[in-house]
């Protein structure tokens, strides 16, 4: 991966957001880019690392809710 995406992250399902951070790291760990370009790698991966755990934590209250059978549409 030798350019950053910057598709915006609402636009990103779970999945691609977990595939995008997946490749950032890959890249990251070869250190194969200058400083400027691993920085900028390290700060979109840290945002799609919030997302992801933003979505998972959307996941789970819809799953309490349901089990509580609240089944309303979040």
């Amino acid at each position: 991966m030798s350019e950053l995406k910057l598709t915006p992250l609402e636009e990103l399902s779970y999945e691609q957001a977990l595939q995008e951070l997946e490749e950032l790291v890959n890249t990251l760990e070869t250190g194969e880019n200058d400083l400027q370009t691993m920085l900028l790698h390290f700060e979109r991966g840290q945002a799609l690392a919030s997302y992801c755990i933003s979505v998972l934590d959307k996941a789970e209250l819809q799953v309490e809710k349901v089990l509580k059978g609240d089944d309303e549409p979040a």
